[in-house]
């Protein structure tokens, strides 16, 4: 991990280098067996939780570390540099927990976040479903009012922590409106929810994703979030800062993978010296430390908008696709600098380049963030060339 980060305060590098030294310490001597043997990490969650890194951008009345995201990214990216299964899951529990904190009414949160942010209780997300992946207002999971409960029945695809979470952050339709989804909080031994057997990977292996199955799903109606209707806003509102933890994972992962390629390219010679000062081998780690902290100030960018309280869907977009299509050359290019080693089992890069391919993939495909970004510039709000403060004053 790079030894000149900024961060806005000294409690914040403090934070980023404790996050380092877990990482390190607790992660390090797990990620290649569990990947391995495709466990899913239920303790490492629990420590990250007693850490206090679960809950880091969510207030501090409810658990949480109550810090700037430019911050929580951080923080996220060096989980990520060690075990990139664990980071994605810390961003899509933040993810998880997201409906709640900003929608949930005050008794809701008081009951529900705390544990959420402390990792007692881990979280998943339910918004995909096998024919409506990146076209959610599709959706056919429906939720229908029966006195005080609603029931909901469908299928949701593609859900990280599946079958492993406690709760259930869950888009069902209401309404057969094209907007009418609403959200629901269900915990994880409610009757009639299951989950199938995880999904056959080829990367992320530990990090369990599995289809979850609603029958009769019976759930009290003061476990929805947010007014009926609103869920398809919260989802995307949500997947905002999704795709900015997602982008901090990638950057993270590019970095232990260009981390991995020079260490070895200084060690390795040929021709008589280090194969690092062959100038075919120096431009091409060149580009790759280039690509890297492209990613990292493209999220940090984008980041710093979402904390003043300005628009940062567009920023989002263009880190999660700028960072994602990044991890895959980075990665991809760290296999070569290894040569022959590189495509074998005995170093990481080969499980580094196959993580680095799904991020291309989740939180929306990078032809999606295509779509939004597009999208933006078309629109004459979009505010291209007009200058903004905090809060948009």
């Amino acid at each position: 991990m790079p030894a000149d980060r900024v961060l806005p305060t000294a409690e914040a590098a403090d934070l980023v280098t404790l996050t380092r030294q877990i990482a390190q310490r607790e992660l390090a001597p797990l990620v290649t067996q569990h990947e391995a043997d495709e466990t899913f990490p239920r303790e490492t969650f629990r420590l990250l939780g007693r850490a206090g890194l679960l809950g880091l951008p969510y207030p501090e009345e409810h658990g949480g570390g109550d810090q700037p995201y430019e911050v929580y990214l951080q923080v996220l990216e060096e989980i990520a540099g060690v075990w990139a299964g664990v980071g994605v899951g810390v961003s899509v529990h933040a993810l998880s927990c997201f409906a709640l904190a900003e929608f949930g009414t005050p008794e809701q949160r008081a009951t529900w976040l705390p544990h959420q942010l402390s990792g007692e209780l881990l979280g998943a997300y339910c918004l995909s479903e096998p024919h409506a992946g990146s076209d959610p207002a599709a959706m056919r999971t429906r939720a229908v009012r029966d006195q005080g409960d609603y029931v909901l029945n469908g299928v949701k695809a593609w859900t990280t922590h599946g079958g492993q979470a406690d709760f259930y952050t869950v888009m069902a339709r209401t309404s057969d409106d094209r907007n009418g989804i609403s959200c629901f909080l269900v915990p994880a031994e409610t009757p009639g929810l299951e989950s199938d057997p995880p999904e056959r990977k080829m990367g992320l292996t530990a990090s369990h994703t599995t289809s979850m199955r609603f029958t009769d799903v019976r759930v009290p109606a003061e476990q929805r979030l947010g007014d009926e209707g609103q869920g398809l806003k919260i989802a995307l509102k949500g997947l905002d800062s999704g795709r900015l933890g997602i982008a901090a994972v990638a950057t993270g992962l590019a970095q232990a993978a260009l981390d991995a390629a020079v260490d070895y390219a200084r060690e390795r010679e040929a021709f008589g010296r280090p194969v690092i000062e062959h100038q075919g081998l120096s431009f091409l780690l060149a580009d790759m430390a280039a690509a890297v902290e492209v990613s990292r100030q493209t999220y940090l960018a984008a980041a710093r908008r979402r904390d003043l309280g300005l628009p940062f869907s567009k920023q989002a977009a263009i880190a999660k696709l700028v960072a994602t299509d990044n991890a895959m050359r980075v990665t991809t290019d760290a296999v070569q600098v290894l040569g022959g080693v590189g495509y074998t089992r005995d170093f990481p890069l080969e499980r580094f380049m196959r993580e680095a391919k799904v991020m291309q993939i989740f939180e929306g495909t990078n032809q999606i963030q295509r779509m939004v970004i597009g999208r933006a510039l078309a629109d004459p709000k979009d505010g291209r060339g007009t200058i903004r403060t905090a809060k948009g004053s």
